[in-house]
């Protein structure tokens, strides 16, 4: 959440001549409301099996940039879908103030909605700390917090995928 995978990862599938999927976008697709929605109507237990399903759509299709929501990876199942589909896959770490700088003035994340700065700066130091050991399973882990130079960033990703063998 916020650390770029967005930007980042539409500039990485353009360049691969890929396609970019967003989970969040396929998820509100399928459910024909928005992820805010989908968390008061029905709650996060939902949405994280709507995730999951998600995932998996998507790794079905055509090889391309998966974009995962922050809670997709702490979830066994969305690992084993991800390792079958022999997917290579990037974190992009970012620190929390960089996260709530660039968090502070959307309302639509719904595990920050109400809280003002101080309390949305816990909640995203709380959530990295719970959720940091699933991340790190990933094949890269790249620093997001100067997101300026996206361009940099997309090729650092490229070129990590090339030594592996993956594009």
């Amino acid at each position: 959440m916020g650390a770029g995978k967005s930007k980042v990862g539409v500039l990485v599938a353009e360049r691969l001549g890929r396609p970019f999927v967003d989970t969040d976008d396929l998820i509100e697709a399928a459910a024909g409301r928005t992820i805010p929605g989908i968390f008061a109507s029905d709650g996060e237990a939902a949405f994280r099996r709507m995730e999951t399903e998600a995932i998996a759509r998507a790794l079905a299709g055509c090889p391309g940039v998966l974009a995962l929501g922050g809670g997709a990876p702490t979830r066994e199942e969305n690992w084993a879908l991800l390792r079958r589909a022999d997917a290579f896959v990037i974190y992009l770490r970012a620190d929390p103030e960089t996260i709530l700088e660039r968090l502070a003035d959307h309302d639509d994340r719904p595990l920050l909605a109400g809280l003002d700065r101080p309390a949305m700066l816990a909640k995203i130091v709380r959530m990295l700390a719970e959720r940091e050991p699933s991340y790190l399973r990933a094949d890269l882990v790249i620093p997001s917090d100067d997101l300026r130079d996206k361009s940099a960033m997309a090729d650092a990703v490229i070129a990590h995928l090339t030594a592996a063998g993956d594009p």
